[in-house]
């Protein structure tokens, strides 16, 4: 069969040559870039960041399957594909160790963040030692918003820190609280209250016509001075000017970002001249992670290949 693999060869922790690795008789084409001109001539799209619009998958002559390699398939018009025929599958973070891997990186940027790292930077350049005072997760409230496998990854985590959390979901996770190891959840409605409640505000959420700047100017006007907020999902979840505003005015203290408004982030955006801990969307590119995705995509091109259902099939 014939797969495209929509990004630069190298990107993704060497994901694609981890795939040719695994694959050797299949035929694995990069697009070099995030995007798509053509679909003609494959069999399997696998679609990274890269936008699946109706008009790129009328391109397709025999494409038969979209496998996502993570989570986010907000970029494939699944009702295109489901009208041209044409299979949507992705990778859940739990079956793959990308939760645990995205956890961890969220973990970083909160204690990176609470230890001020912009001053220790500072201080070891200028040669001056015992300083900053830095703050500590333990005892801080911190509030995920999103209650999926990577929260309930990272709430696993945070326990040990002896942090007090506080998590809200869509179907409104109230009653399954104490289970998920929080002091108090809610559902959307709850949104102000959490923002308030927090000292770190972890978005562990997916991106969707709803959920699209979710974070604007009047809802960073309800976080405290002192928190941070933590983005571990989706760049579209925050709105990139009322976040600047946030961060120059001093609505909130920092942020720790892995995704961004556009991917990739322009290093020269003065937004990062502020107390933003940033890195370049990695938080699932770990060595577990990659085993992981790997393991369940071949899995699925074999099936398609011998006519086996699918797994984690969306419509």
């Amino acid at each position: 069969m014939k797969i495209l693999f929509a990004a630069p060869e190298d990107t993704w922790g060497g994901f694609l040559h981890i795939l040719r690795g695994a694959m050797p008789e299949h035929q694995i084409e990069a697009t070099g870039k995030f995007e798509i001109d053509s679909l003609r001539g494959f069999d399997i799209l696998i679609p990274t960041m890269a936008r699946v619009s109706r008009e790129v998958l009328q391109t397709s002559d025999r494409l038969k399957l979209i496998q996502q390699c993570g989570v986010g398939l907000e970029g494939v018009d699944r009702d295109a594909a489901r009208e041209l025929n044409i299979k949507v599958a992705n990778v859940p973070s739990g079956a793959s160790g990308n939760a645990d891997s995205v956890a961890e990186l969220g973990i970083y940027l909160m204690v990176g963040l609470a230890r001020n790292f912009r001053e220790m930077t500072r201080n070891l350049a200028e040669r001056r030692v015992g300083v900053p005072l830095g703050g500590t997760l333990s005892g801080s409230k911190i509030g995920v918003v999103g209650m999926g496998g990577l929260a309930r990854a990272l709430v696993k985590r945070l326990k040990t820190f002896d942090a007090r959390l506080a998590g809200i979901s869509r179907s409104n996770c109230a009653n399954r609280a104490p289970e998920l190891g929080l002091e108090w959840g809610g559902g959307p409605g709850s949104l102000k209250k959490i923002l308030q409640w927090s000292d770190y505000v972890v978005l562990c959420l997916p991106l969707s016509d709803e959920t699209r700047h979710l974070m604007n100017q009047r809802t960073f006007g309800f976080m405290n001075r002192e928190a941070f907020l933590i983005n571990l999902s989706r760049g579209g979840l925050v709105d990139r000017n009322a976040l600047e505003e946030a961060l120059a005015t001093g609505k909130i203290a920092g942020a720790g970002l892995d995704v961004f408004w556009e991917e990739p982030p322009d290093p020269n955006d003065p937004i990062f001249s502020y107390n933003v801990l940033a890195t370049p969307h990695v938080g699932g590119t770990t060595h577990l992670s990659m085993a992981g995705i790997k393991r369940q995509v071949v899995e699925n091109i074999l099936r398609l290949e011998n006519n086996q259902e699918l797994m984690y099939l969306h419509d």
